[in-house]
């Protein structure tokens, strides 16, 4: 007699664990909720010169002006939420389609191979390339161009990693049993494998995020996406290149506020995955 499949121990998270989880998420939350605030926080108009080109901090600019003079503070606080809001929309929409899609790869190999096979070729296009090909074709270009390339872009990745995490799910025990019992592909996937992919999709979900970040900065120094005189981190950094050594926050501040934002968000997702079970807690 074979011996049954052992089914995944629950995850467990202590007492210390949430307080850590809480302590690195935190960052994230607070430099989220300041990107968003940011507009109502600028102490000067966003597009209203203020002092002369490229001046240093003072008068009233406590990080100088901008390649108009305009106060590089002001713009830097509501230059995050469009950013925000573009890797948000993009983080969602990719995990979410391949969640649905490699959760259903792995439940149906015969489908799955076909739709491995997809993403193989799709992977091969290079994303600069690919970003430049649907953004300039797009009716108007702009933020909403770039938001869609790299979410058909990321989406291929995407799919492998879920279908390579969802395939030694769907050979456990207790997924086999239920689907001998008749149960439907829907109970299958959203009861049986996507609990057990939390860890997977947090982290996949960080990435992304972090991904559509630099997408939208890289586009911004290709002229693509955000157009002036929009407010925007990425747009500050290719605006204001030729001023760096008139005034460096010009670009540095831009520059931290994207740093912090990426290490911030993978802190956060990786403190919210679930953490692995020790051989005392299985007991």
């Amino acid at each position: 007699m074979t011996a049954p499949t052992p089914i995944p121990a629950k995850t467990h998270t202590t007492g210390p664990s949430r307080a850590r989880a809480l302590l690195r998420g935190a960052p994230a939350g607070l430099l989220l909720l300041l990107a968003l605030t940011g507009p109502h926080l600028a102490p000067h108009a966003t597009d209203t010169p203020l002092t002369f080109p490229y001046a240093g901090p003072g008068d009233g600019a406590i990080l100088g002006g901008d390649m108009l003079g305009r106060d590089v503070l002001s713009r830097v606080l509501a230059g995050g939420a469009p950013l925000i809001a573009t890797a948000l929309g993009i983080a969602v929409i990719v995990t979410a389609i391949a969640t649905i899609v490699g959760i259903t790869a792995a439940l149906r190999p015969a489908l799955g191979r076909w739709i491995e096979r997809a993403a193989d070729l799709a992977i091969l296009l290079p994303a600069v390339l690919g970003i430049m090909l649907i953004a300039l074709a797009w009716p108007g270009g702009g933020r909403l161009a770039v938001g869609a390339a790299a979410t058909v872009l990321g989406i291929p990745y995407a799919v492998r990693i879920v279908a390579a995490a969802a395939t030694p799910i769907t050979a456990t025990g207790y997924v086999e049993a239920a689907a001998a019992g008749g149960e439907r592909l829907w109970h299958l996937a959203l009861r049986e494998v996507l609990p057990n992919l939390r860890a997977t999709l947090l982290a996949l979900f960080g990435l992304r995020f972090v991904e559509g970040v630099y997408v939208v900065s890289v586009a911004a120094f290709l002229q693509l996406g955000p157009q002036p005189p929009e407010a925007d981190w990425a747009l500050m950094i290719r605006e204001n290149a030729a001023g760096i050594t008139l005034n460096p926050w010009t670009v540095a501040a831009p520059c931290l506020a994207i740093g912090l934002l990426a290490i911030s968000v993978n802190l956060a997702a990786e403190a919210l995955a679930p953490t692995r079970p020790t051989p005392e807690t299985q007991l």
